[in-house]
């Protein structure tokens, strides 16, 4: 997955987290799930710009 790819796919869910969490309360089991997706997303953004900057600096 090319890091655009990734930028809008976090920025996807984040927008439909949002949504639900307004919709169905925060504690909805659709916002969790949307939340933790979200982590999953934002935990590979970082190992893939971690990367990134490690084969720059090499």
């Amino acid at each position: 997955m090319k890091n655009e790819d990734l930028v809008e796919k976090i920025e996807r869910v984040r927008q439909k987290m949002i949504a639900a969490g307004m919709t169905e309360g925060l504690t909805s089991q659709e916002t969790i799930k949307l939340s933790e997706t979200l982590d999953e997303l934002l935990n590979l953004s970082f190992v893939v710009l971690s990367n990134a900057k490690d084969i720059t600096l090499n």
